[in-house]
């Protein structure tokens, strides 16, 4: 059975005795896990179920966007469960799944639960084309889900006007107790080629040399989606998943125009609080003397509408202002 592997033969192996360090840690450091991400109080749903032709970034929460390039309707990740296993979501979806526009693709980063969600897809209308990385084909196949189309790393698949170019990550995929790497992951890069405009979505990823690489490969990325929670305790979970001072070097590496991010928020996966994702990520922000105009922090259902980028008279985003005027 073919396995897959991240750049360097970089592993991600623990052991029992880091398990139970984990559950130590998690025990001793008390922590207020109250904060909850806020729903927007204007969401743009009839304007997103009738638009074919602005490109708009809207955010559902955790890793699922409904992005719309192109004339495009894409769906990236897409989870609405109230439950995965042992993780109970603790804020609602800044859509539901009857408020989506007709979703013409729907781009899979990788086999782990909460990023690959059936119940939710076996809720999605037909005829919608699946993106999946290469080895995880079969596992839609089994679920009578024909229309998937499996890409290995910098593959191309095209849509009309659109590219979809799968790229790496530092990752590692498993849904059963036998299935261990036996598909790929990786992040989706979205260009439109007649604009050039451009959209990474990272899936899930540790800090790796690949952002540079996606960087070189594409001269002009305008957003880059980035995860930036699930790191602590970062001994056993840094080879998965970035920190937010990570997530800001990744965006840097990419020379992305504006940084959005997730993988926070919506489930307990690790032990930081939300508060801590944000109050890092704005830190360091600031230390980096980066301009607070490129980072976009969207509330659950808030759509970021590309001409929003172009118009210097918009000033902070909505997040921005709100994380200020809390102190949170």
């Amino acid at each position: 059975m073919n396995k897959y592997k991240n750049y360097d033969g970089i592993k991600n192996k623990h052991t029992f005795s880091d398990f139970l360090r984990w559950i130590k840690e998690k025990k001793t450091k008390k922590k207020d896990y109250s904060y909850r991400v806020q729903q927007a109080e204007k969401k743009e749903i009839d304007f997103l179920k009738n638009n074919r032709e602005q490109t708009t970034i809207t955010w559902v929460g955790h890793s699922t966007f409904l992005i719309q390039i192109g004339g495009l309707n894409i769906l990236t990740d897409p989870i609405w469960a109230d439950r995965l296993a042992f993780y109970k979501r603790s804020t609602e979806p800044g859509l539901k799944l009857e408020e989506l526009p007709l979703i013409d693709i729907v781009l899979v980063s990788h086999s782990h639960y909460d990023h690959l969600d059936f119940s939710t897809i076996l809720k999605l209308p037909p005829n919608i084309v699946f993106l999946v990385p290469s080895g995880l084909k079969k596992l839609f196949i089994r679920k009578h889900i024909i229309k998937s189309e499996e890409l290995k790393w910098w593959t191309t698949f095209k849509w009309g006007i659109i590219e979809f170019t799968f790229v790496p990550s530092q990752h590692w995929s498993k849904r059963t107790l036998f299935d261990t790497n036996t598909s790929h992951w990786g992040g989706w890069v979205m260009r439109n080629t007649q604009t050039n405009e451009t959209i990474y979505f990272a899936g899930d990823s540790g800090y790796f040399r690949g952002f540079e690489e996606i960087g070189e490969r594409f001269k002009s990325i305008d957003y880059a989606l980035l995860p930036i929670g699930a790191y602590e305790p970062e001994f056993f979970l840094k080879m998965d998943h970035m920190n937010p001072e990570e997530a800001i070097q990744s965006f840097c590496d990419v020379k992305a125009k504006t940084f959005i991010p997730m993988h926070y928020g919506a489930y307990k996966l690790a032990n930081e609080t939300t508060k801590e994702c944000l109050d890092r990520l704005y830190a360091e922000w600031e230390k980096q003397k980066l301009d607070l105009l490129k980072l976009k922090v969207l509330l659950l259902g808030e759509t970021l509408h590309s001409e929003e980028n172009l118009n210097e008279n918009n000033g902070e985003f909505t997040w921005n202002k709100h994380y200020k005027q809390q102190n949170i």
